[in-house]
C-alpha cells in the first residue's frame, strides 16, 4: 500500500489537488455501496467530506462489503456523469482496515432509514450518522450552535463554561438529579442561569452553550432529561423586550445561513426557516381571551399546554405569516422566583417562544436587586440564606439584565419538522435510556 498522505474525497480535483487527475491518490472512509458486475466492482466510498465511486476489477484481492472501512490507492478519471463530484477513481490498490459485520440492523446507504425503528437506530446510532438523513440531521445542527455562537460574539457577548456540578437548584429542587460528592450531596445543573448573571457582572453580555438536567418523569416525544441549552444574559437592559429583540435577530441570521449551507440536504425535509423578524409578542392574558374566543378553551390558568401552543402557532401563521409566538406576560407564580414583574401588575416580565406548536425558548427580565430578591425568596416560602453564595453577588452593583435558554434539540427538531426529539439528539437520556 502506498504511503503518500491521505486526502479528503471533497479535495480530490481541487486546488493542488487538481493535478492529481490522472495520478495517484490515497484515499479512505467506508464502502457506503457496494455492487458488483461479471467485468466490474463499484464501491461507493464515504469520508468525513462526502462520497466518491471508486471502480475496480470483478476479482478484487479482498473481500468488500458494505460498511467496511477501506483505503484505496487510486487515480482520479473524469467522468461528467459521476455525481456529486464529475469523475470517478480507478482503484489501483485496495485494503480492508475495518471490518462490519456480515448482519448489520440497517444499511448507510439507501433511504431506508425512516422506516427503521428509533429504538434500532438510536441502538447503533454510529452507522445511522453514516446516513445522509441523520447525518444531515446532526450536522445542522452542529451549525445552530455554531450560529448562535457567531451571532452573540458579533453583538459583544463573551462567551463562558460553568460548572454542572451545583450545590442547590437555581428553580427548585423537586426536579433536581442528586449524586454524591464526597461527603455530601451535590446536584446536576438545571440551568446556568445564576452563573450567566455573575457572568453579567464581570462582562456585561455572556453565553453559553452547554447540558442541563431535569429529573421530571415525562415519557413524551418532546421531553428529555439531559438537554443541550443555548443559553445568554444581558445586562443594562431596558426591558424584556431587548432580550427578545436579540432573539429575532440572531434567529434570522442562524436560519439564513443554515438555508445557504444545507440547501439541497433541506429538501429531504419538511423544513422551516423564516425570518423571525416579524413574529408577534402576545401578552398570556391576549392569547387566553383568543383561545376562549376560538376554541372556548377555558382551561388555560397559568401556563400553557401542548394543544394551547400549537393552537397559538396556527393563529400567528394565520396573521402574522410566521408560525411563531413570543408569549409575554405569564402568571407570576408560573415563574422562577428571580422573575422580574411586569410593570406592577402580578404578571411576569418574562417570555417564552412557541415555535411551529412547541416552545423553544424561556426568558425575561430577572430581579437585580437583593432586597427583591430576598422578598421573593421568602413569598416562596424559601430562607434567603440558603441562596446566600449567590445574593452575595447582587453588592458588586448589578444591572438590569435578563436572558433566555433556548433547547437545542427541540429547536433542531422544529425546523426540520421532526416529530421526535430523539431523533435530534444524538445519545437521547429519558425514564427509559441510560445507554449506548
Amino acid at each position: 500500500m502506498a504511503t503518500s498522505g491521505r486526502i479528503f474525497i471533497a479535495e480530490l480535483g481541487v486546488g493542488e489537488q487538481g493535478d492529481s487527475i490522472g495520478g495517484q491518490v490515497l484515499i479512505r472512509g467506508w464502502a457506503k455501496f457496494v455492487r458488483k458486475t461479471k467485468s466490474t466492482t463499484f464501491i461507493v466510498l464515504q469520508d468525513a467530506s462526502g462520497t466518491v465511486q471508486c471502480v475496480g476489477s470483478a476479482q478484487l484481492p479482498v473481500h468488500v462489503k458494505r460498511e467496511d472501512a477501506l483505503e484505496i490507492v487510486g487515480k482520479p478519471r473524469k467522468d461528467e456523469r459521476a455525481k456529486p463530484l464529475g469523475f470517478e477513481v480507478d482503484i489501483v490498490e485496495i485494503r480492508v482496515i475495518g471490518v462490519a459485520s456480515e448482519s448489520l440492523p440497517f444499511p448507510s446507504g439507501g433511504n431506508d432509514i425512516a422506516e427503521v425503528g428509533i429504538e434500532t437506530v438510536l441502538d447503533y446510532r454510529p452507522l445511522s450518522l453514516r446516513t445522509d438523513r441523520v447525518g444531515t440531521i446532526f450536522r445542522i445542527q452542529a451549525a445552530l450552535v455554531e450560529g448562535f455562537r457567531e451571532a452573540l460574539r458579533k453583538r459583544r457577548f463573551t462567551e463562558i463554561i460553568t460548572s454542572k456540578i451545583v450545590g442547590g437548584g437555581t428553580e427548585g429542587g423537586a426536579n433536581l438529579f442528586a449524586i454524591q460528592y464526597f461527603d455530601r450531596v451535590a446536584y446536576l445543573a438545571q440551568s446556568p442561569q445564576f452563573y450567566k448573571e455573575h457572568g453579567v457582572l464581570g462582562f456585561e453580555r455572556v453565553f453559553e452553550t452547554g447540558h442541563v438536567y431535569r429529573a421530571e418523569p415525562h415519557a413524551t416525544s418532546r421531553h428529555l432529561t439531559e438537554y443541550y441549552s443555548l443559553d445568554f444574559e444581558m445586562g443594562f437592559i431596558d426591558g424584556p423586550e431587548d432580550i427578545i429583540q436579540v432573539e429575532r435577530e440572531a434567529l434570522t441570521e442562524i436560519f439564513e445561513t443554515i438555508k445557504q449551507r444545507f440547501e439541497k440536504q433541506l429538501a429531504g425535509f419538511e423544513s422551516y426557516l423564516p425570518s423571525m423578524m416579524n413574529v408577534p409578542t402576545w401578552t398570556f392574558d391576549a392569547f387566553v381571551e383568543r383561545l376562549a374566543k376560538a376554541h372556548g378553551r377555558t382551561d388555560l390558568i397559568d401556563d400553557l399546554n401542548p394543544e394551547a401552543e400549537r393552537q397559538l402557532c396556527t393563529m400567528a401563521e394565520q396573521e402574522c405569516g410566521v408560525a411563531a409566538v413570543f408569549v409575554i406576560g405569564y402568571p407570576m407564580s408560573a415563574r422562577p422566583f428571580y422573575t422580574h414583574p411586569r410593570g406592577d401588575t402580578d404578571r411576569a416580565a418574562g417570555f417564552d417562544l412557541l415555535f411551529r406548536g412547541l416552545e423553544i425558548t424561556t426568558g425575561g427580565q430577572r430581579l437585580h436587586t437583593r432586597t427583591d430578591l430576598e422578598a421573593a425568596l421568602r413569598a416562596k416560602g424559601v430562607d434567603p440564606t440558603v441562596f446566600e453564595p449567590h445574593l452575595k453577588m447582587f453588592e458588586l452593583g448589578m444591572p438590569p439584565h435578563g436572558g433566555l435558554a433556548i433547547g437545542l434539540e427541540r429547536l433542531t427538531a422544529q425546523i426540520l419538522g421532526l416529530k421526535n426529539i430523539r431523533e435530534a439528539t444524538m445519545y437521547p437520556r429519558d425514564m427509559n435510556r441510560l445507554s449506548p
